[in-house]
């Protein structure tokens, strides 16, 4: 398994919500929003990530006309 680099991933990040502990750490980032019924902020439009709505019903309102 290839090892994590936290640095490089927090470098590509678009996550504005500053004290969160999963910064960088993908993985846990994704079963996090997952548990909770949402999305990564890294999915959403940056206009919609800063809203901090991370459910999917937002996501596909931000995103469904993209198609």
């Amino acid at each position: 398994m290839k090892e994590c680099n936290i640095q490089a991933n927090k470098k590509d990040c678009t996550c504005t919500y500053e004290p969160c502990p999963r910064k960088g750490i993908c993985c846990e980032c994704i079963k996090y929003h997952k548990k909770m019924n949402q999305l990564p902020g890294c999915l959403f439009p940056a206009a919609v990530e800063k809203t901090y709505d991370r459910s999917v019903e937002r996501f596909i309102q931000a995103c469904g006309n993209r198609a």
